[in-house]
């Protein structure tokens, strides 16, 4: 068994960082969603909240890039967050087209997805591990 190298081990906090920021401000979102309907103040957070949310994305983007880059191993993880960072673009152009009736159950299935990412992240077996080169 290989130990992860200080690259691949600040790579793997900078990515728990990330996804751990990303899925608060999914359920910031959620929160803000629901004080549109009780709130003269809940579309000022919650558009607000869209675009930290969107930054969030961003950012797990880059994190997992980082990642891979320095401590090797499976690209797969940037490819999670590209295809988050295109559900993100998908929700935020729901939001702004007043599409509600798909708004929310993406809003459910991203903050879901978030929150496994985060699970994945978390796990200690989940750290990058260079690639073996023989």
């Amino acid at each position: 068994m290989t130990r992860p190298t200080a690259a691949a081990q600040g790579g793997g906090t900078f990515l728990k960082t990330a996804t751990a920021l990303q899925t608060l401000t999914l359920f910031f979102q959620s929160v803000t969603a629901g004080t549109l309907l009780t709130s003269s103040h809940g579309y000022l957070m919650h558009d607000i909240g869209s675009k930290v949310m969107y930054a969030a994305a961003m950012l797990y983007v880059l994190a997992a890039f980082l990642a891979w880059r320095r401590g090797g191993g499976s690209p797969r993880p940037v490819v999670y967050a590209i295809g988050f960072l295109l559900l993100a673009s998908a929700q935020v152009a729901l939001g702004v087209a007043h599409g509600p009736s798909l708004h929310v159950p993406l809003g459910v299935v991203m903050f879901a997805l978030s929150t496994l990412a985060l699970a994945r992240a978390l796990d200690p077996r989940s750290l990058p591990r260079p690639a073996v080169r023989p």
